[in-house]
């Protein structure tokens, strides 16, 4: 598991907040965005880096701009 101080971790918790919150599986959203259901699990982890475009296509899915997903508190 990373820290809690890795923003890749920070950004996938707040993604995977979201997501629950609006009650969207991981393979809805991956779906959505054209990607992989693994990879969305792999992002919510922060194991690998996100795209802008795929940042984008998550904020997009999740009707959420991308300056409320940066700077959401979670």
């Amino acid at each position: 598991m990373k820290r809690k101080s890795d923003p890749l971790f920070d950004l996938g918790q707040r993604i995977k907040h979201i997501r629950t919150s609006k009650r969207i599986t991981q393979q809805a959203l991956a779906e959505k965005c054209d990607i992989e259901t693994a990879s969305i699990s792999r992002i919510e982890n922060g194991k690998i880096n996100l795209t802008y475009t795929t940042l984008y296509k998550i904020c997009d899915s999740l009707e959420i701009s991308l300056a409320e997903m940066l700077l959401k508190n979670i």
